[in-house]
């Protein structure tokens, strides 16, 4: 029989578990007006929803509102890299029929746009760099196998220390050297532990494909992913303007201010990377787009027309109840922490990919995200009995383009990470020069002084 069986829990463990967490709940929790007693800032945000400003950067803005007299004014949401419009980015590789991550990735970490020759060295790097070290495919992901590839990714990362002769120089120039060889590097991580995982857990065929030194970053994904190393150019060109609207989005963002953290300790590339990496994995940030692609299937199932608006309202009225979908009462790929009329993420990702869907099977699923979408909003304002603004946020739609690349679901967050590195990394070096001072935030201590009791008079 193919497939690893992960082992069953020891029931007088879980027996044990349920009895110290009883003990848990008794001495541990308190009064939640405490936050408001001590002012305290739950999540590093305002009472109006804005984050606390921590500090200062070049690298990125992400501008959803305005403030006005104390009151937050909608406006259509703009992300800018280092200056320059992400739409206006993508715009102008498009003109010029060529791939935008390998350039983005130069802006981030540099600060400016490449000339054409500059370009083209960084691409030649990258490529160079795109195969990992000897054995490490054999000894670090075949040998101990995982059935999350964003858990493979955060233990590689943090294996390719042991191969980096300077791994705990922090300067300038070695973290760049260490930025670019991560940027390179992660899709064939990546990939090499999906394919194992396939083997291992899913008792499928494995297909280990290097990579090819003339192909884009994009182009070698999808190349890394097929067994027949097959794809169109027009797949590509989705695919790497995915990376690229996931490149970067703020010093704020959960995995993005953990990479800062774990860097004002100065602490070393991998540990503060697979930081990162940790962070995207969980399903209120990068997780959520495949929480996306669950909340469709359901819809799927439990919707007769999805062109029917009164259906798919009610349907949705039920879920923010609690009682459809996963019952959290959410809906996902809705709001934003920041944006409020428009992700323009979101506008970018879903114009180009519905040129691609439209005629084939796909085309009818982007109608029904389309409909949630422009009904969600309302059916949110009902539940929060507010006139709330609320948008779509990129994640609404990634997942199902994903789909459309023929990419399997267990990949969607971890191709989030291989795009988000070169933001990490553009954090860590200005984190690095302009930091200079470790992140320690306060926490208000609300337990009273307690008399030590010796062992024998406890009970």
């Amino acid at each position: 029989m193919y497939g690893k069986t992960l082992a069953a829990p020891n029931e007088q463990l879980n027996q044990d578990i349920q009895l110290l967490c009883g003990e848990y709940a008794r001495y541990n929790g308190f009064d939640e007006e405490l936050c408001n007693k001590f002012g305290v800032k739950r999540g590093l945000r305002n009472a109006d929803g804005t984050g606390v400003v921590a500090g200062i950067t070049q690298v990125c803005n992400v501008h959803g509102y305005l403030l006005s007299e104390g009151e937050k004014l909608p406006i259509d949401g703009e992300l800018t890299y280092r200056g320059y419009s992400i739409t206006d980015l993508i715009a102008g590789a498009q003109a010029e029929n060529r791939y935008s991550c390998e350039e983005t990735a130069w802006l981030l970490l540099l600060g400016f746009l490449p000339t054409g020759a500059q370009l083209n060295r960084f691409s030649e790097i990258l490529a160079d760099n795109r195969e990992l070290p000897e054995n490490f495919t054999e000894d670090m992901i075949m040998k101990v196998a995982s059935p999350n590839i964003m858990n493979m990714l955060a233990r590689s990362v943090l294996a390719l220390y042991t191969y980096d002769p300077r791994p705990d120089d922090y300067s300038i120039e070695n973290v760049m050297r260490q930025s670019i060889e991560l940027i390179a590097r992660m899709p064939s991580i990546m990939a090499a532990a999906y394919q194992v995982k396939k083997r291992v857990y899913d008792g499928r065929s494995m297909y280990l494909h290097n990579p090819n030194p003339e192909f884009s970053t994009a182009q070698n994904i999808l190349r890394m992913l097929r067994s027949d190393k097959q794809f169109t150019e027009e797949e590509a060109h989705l695919l790497d303007l995915c990376l690229t609207l996931h490149s970067e989005h703020g010093g704020g963002n959960c995995s993005t201010f953990a990479v800062r953290v774990l860097t004002s300790a100065q602490t070393d590339t991998y540990s503060a990377i697979a930081a990162g990496i940790g962070a995207l994995k969980g399903p209120r940030h990068g997780g959520a787009n495949h929480k996306v692609i669950e909340q469709l299937e359901y819809l799927k199932a439990n919707v007769y027309d999805w062109d029917d608006d009164n259906e798919i309202r009610e349907y949705l009225r039920r879920a923010v109840a609690g009682e459809a979908g996963d019952r959290s009462g959410l809906i996902y790929g809705m709001g934003h922490a920041v944006y409020t009329k428009s992700d323009p993420r979101a506008r970018v990702l879903k114009q180009n990919a519905m040129k691609l869907a439209k005629g084939t099977d796909y085309e009818g699923e982007f109608r029904l995200l389309d409909a949630v979408e422009r009904l969600a909003p309302d059916v949110l304002r009902e539940k929060w009995g507010s006139d709330r603004t609320t948008c779509a946020n990129v994640d609404l739609y990634s997942g199902l383009v994903y789909r459309m690349l023929r990419i399997p679901d267990e990949l969607h967050t971890p191709l989030f990470a291989i795009a988000r590195t070169a933001g990490w990394c553009a954090h860590r070096l200005e984190e690095l020069s302009t930091g200079k001072k470790i992140i320690r935030p306060a926490y208000k201590s609300i337990v009273g002084a307690h008399s030590y009791v010796p062992l024998a008079q406890r009970g």
